[in-house]
């Protein structure tokens, strides 16, 4: 492999941050030294995270599935705080927030217009759809399914709602004419706000040239899932990145341990450079299209040792460099 060549980086003073919605961010250094990926792919020249600073074109959000969970009151939230104040809590602790209950049952708008009065200014939702939309035989026939989730109030979330997540069933098989008409029916935007798909996607038979073809066409992204229970593959089909970390341990006291979290830092900055991590699995060899620029990168620990999510959070967000709000 090549030698990587490097770039000098001089972190955006506080006034520029605060301007493009990084106001909860510390740069750890005003100036930090990053080696761009040569053609090769190595990767390896790139510094540690906590060596890296943020840069104004691009955005790492990490979080948790929810903030309402019983273990997380005496693990995580204040002895004695109101649960009417938890997402309160939560949201000045990380970064966005996957949200769950949007997939079981539809929110009224101003419940959304809560969420987005009660976060800091830069926080992101993101949303998971309808599961009315998504758990069909014919996801064809998903319009008006599609449509009543995303025009029952999702837009009062302004600024702060992030992708929505469409999650299929782990028995849903890839068919390439049904999911492509599907993707057709996905709106690019709600009351003048550009919407951003990601594809959840829980069978093997997604793990083809053809399904990621298909994606990038629509510009949707895919989740990829740290699981040994759900498919695992790191293929670019958006713009951004959406990683769902499942192997929380409930041992360790941060869910993953040091070294682990160091290395998944280093994989979250990677994608956020516009590179692509070489020891994550894929199906094929990356498009040239979708490398090469910033991007948005959203990691959320979910599922496994739930109990251990916001730590994990926490502990992976100080490697970013990140504080919490105010």
């Amino acid at each position: 492999m090549g030698h990587s060549s490097t770039k000098k980086r001089h972190c955006a003073s506080t006034q520029s941050a605060a301007a493009h919605g990084y106001a909860s961010l510390r740069p750890p250094d005003c100036i930090s030294t990053v080696a761009a990926p040569d053609d090769s792919g190595d990767d390896r020249g790139l510094e540690t995270s906590w060596q890296m600073a943020m840069f104004p074109t691009t955005r790492t959000r990490v979080g948790v599935g929810g903030w309402t969970y019983e273990p997380w009151r005496s693990n995580f939230y204040p002895e004695g705080l109101a649960h009417s104040r938890e997402l309160h809590y939560a949201s000045r602790q990380l970064t966005a927030i996957e949200v769950n209950s949007t997939y079981y049952g539809t929110q009224k708008p101003a419940v959304f217009a809560r969420w987005r009065d009660e976060t800091p200014a830069d926080f992101v939702f993101s949303l998971k759809a309808s599961r009315h939309a998504t758990n069909r035989k014919v996801l064809a026939d998903a319009r008006e399914s599609i449509d009543k989730f995303v025009q029952r109030g999702i837009s009062e979330l302004g600024a702060k709602l992030g992708p929505i997540v469409w999650q299929f069933a782990p028995g849903k098989r890839f068919e390439p004419q049904d999911f492509e008409a599907f993707l057709a029916l996905l709106p690019n935007q709600v009351d003048g706000r550009p919407l951003r798909h990601v594809l959840d996607v829980r069978h093997a038979s997604f793990m083809t040239p053809e399904y990621l073809q298909l994606a990038r066409r629509y510009q949707a992204a895919t989740v990829f899932a740290d699981s040994d229970d759900y498919p695992s593959f790191a293929d670019l089909t958006g713009d951004f990145v959406y990683a769902r970390l499942m192997r929380s341990s409930a041992t360790l006291d941060t869910g993953y341990a040091p070294a682990e979290l160091d290395q998944w830092a280093r994989r979250l900055q990677i994608w956020a450079l516009g590179g692509e991590p070489t020891d994550l699995p894929r199906v094929s060899a990356t498009d040239p299209g979708l490398t090469g620029k910033p991007r948005d990168v959203f990691a959320f620990f979910i599922n496994g040792a739930k109990e251990r999510a916001p730590a994990a959070a926490q502990a992976l967000l100080q490697r970013l460099g990140a504080a919490p709000a105010a």
